[in-house]
């Protein structure tokens, strides 16, 4: 992180910058991703059998997106049907969050990146196991680290807590800017919990207004390009 970077997170009120580690942060990581190029990265997700799910899912679901987005969008796991399209975030969830996107002047693949902590499909749509996650969390630092986001938006709980390397819940996370890594991280919901609960979309529409703005203030700070 440059010194200038540093500069402006602690104006944001983000400094000092930790590292943060994950669930089960205390766990070695299972797979050593941390030199690997783009395409290698995208190989050896498809093709990684490090947790049972590789025995029951259709394809590993990478990501999808500007590569070199400002902005990255984070998830918990790929749903059924994105198991079946190798693509996030499809379906009624994809659709709120293109639409959620569209609400704050962004949409998918122009300078957004989405993605997900566990690359493969959890049997039943339940919620990843931590020893899954331990399992493809060295993908996701690498991604992050390939795409440089200035911003990270987390939707759910289970994304927030992996990057965050805390248990904690959304309503006491939503609201402020954390940092992970020197990014600038935003909670929000994950657009299937506020399928089934609408009374807080207008709660992650004042996370997604937060999001934008902190977004503003990075950019206002950055020196012009000549």
């Amino acid at each position: 992180m440059t010194g200038r970077r540093e500069i402006y997170l602690q104006e944001m009120g983000l400094g000092p910058v930790w590292r943060a580690r994950g669930v089960q942060a205390d766990a070695p990581d299972l797979v050593d991703a941390g030199a690997m190029d783009s395409a290698e990265l995208k190989a050896a997700v498809a093709g990684c059998t490090a947790c049972e799910l590789h025995k029951t899912r259709t394809q590993a679901v990478f990501g999808v997106g500007d590569e070199n987005a400002d902005w990255l969008f984070i998830g918990e796991a790929p749903g059924a049907e994105e198991d079946a399209q190798g693509e996030p975030f499809v379906g009624q969830a994809g659709k709120l969050l293109d639409n959620m996107l569209k609400s704050i002047g962004l949409k998918r693949g122009d300078n957004v990146y989405i993605t997900n902590v566990v690359k493969s499909h959890p049997p039943n749509n339940r919620n990843p196991l931590p020893n899954e996650i331990a399992a493809c969390i060295p993908y996701l630092r690498r991604q992050i680290d390939l795409i440089q986001p200035k911003l990270i938006v987390t939707l759910g709980k289970i994304a927030s807590e992996a990057l965050l390397g805390r248990e904690a819940t959304i309503a006491s996370l939503r609201g402020k800017v954390h940092a992970y890594q020197g990014i600038p991280l935003i909670v929000t919901y994950h657009p299937a919990y506020l399928l089934r609960t609408l009374q807080d979309k207008a709660r992650a529409w004042e996370d997604l207004c937060l999001a934008k703005q902190t977004m503003q203030d990075l950019c206002s700070k950055e020196p012009a390009t000549l």
